[in-house]
């Protein structure tokens, strides 16, 4: 019996095939996500098209808030978020304008901690869709210079509050209570409300703060302690 040449095409077909899904196996295919954006094609993400999701960017990082259409859609109270990158807006609270920025230039290490803190709340709560080039990641997706200096200061930040944490559960804070008809009043427990600097409070915030804290009478001769206004300086009770 001669050899027929249609013998030959199973094994080339079979021969194909391997090599087809060698080089192109089913869970190879093309990802979407995460996406670069420029500022023009995010702003067409801010809610006033039906057909589109609602994206919004802090710190580069973009997520899709669809979800929370109720919010961040047309006449929601966060509309001012969708469609760009306002990360400084969510410490300072200026939701126009100019406050609608994604520069941190001179917030507190506690204030750039707390937008860090934001963008992780969006990453556990939304879908992260890509990355906003521009101050934040470049042109190929790098982080750029300016993302690494916030995450540092971020860092910063959490390690002074830890700081700050510690040094005052050395020192039991006042109980303090208010009224509309006796106003303000603090009290101690065990020992006498005094007021103290907050040492480390310039450096999270820029600002020098104080708190009240309870003191023994054996310590009360420590420098730096301030008893209220108008308070006896052997009251364990002050009304302000």
């Amino acid at each position: 019996m001669g050899w027929s040449p249609f013998l030959g095409i199973p094994l080339i077909v079979a021969l194909l095939s391997f090599l087809f899904y060698k080089n192109f196996p089913l869970n190879s295919a093309p990802q979407n996500f995460p996406r670069l954006f420029t500022v023009e094609e995010l702003a067409l993400y801010n809610g006033s098209d039906p057909r589109l999701p609602i994206f919004l960017g802090i710190i580069g990082s973009v997520f899709d808030v669809s979800k929370g259409k109720s919010h961040y859609g047309v006449g929601g109270g966060y509309n001012h978020f969708a469609g760009r990158d306002a990360s400084r807006a969510f410490v300072s609270g200026n939701f126009t304008g100019d406050g609608l920025t994604d520069s941190l230039r001179d917030l507190s290490s506690a204030e750039v901690k707390s937008i860090v803190d934001w963008r992780d709340f969006y990453f556990r709560t939304y879908t992260y869709v890509g990355k906003l080039v521009g101050r934040y990641y470049d042109s190929e997706g790098n982080p750029t210079k300016y993302l690494k200096g916030v995450e540092a200061k971020a860092a910063r930040g959490a390690q002074l509050m830890e700081k700050q944490k510690n040094e005052e559960a050395k020192l039991p804070s006042c109980n303090s209570r208010w009224s509309q008809q006796e106003g303000s009043e603090v009290w101690c427990d065990d020992g006498y409300p005094r007021l103290v600097q907050r040492p480390t409070e310039i450096a999270l915030t820029g600002k020098m703060s104080k708190r009240c804290a309870c003191f023994k009478e054996e310590d009360l001769d420590q420098p730096g302690l301030e008893v209220y206004e108008g308070c006896d300086y052997s009251a364990k009770t002050c009304r302000l």
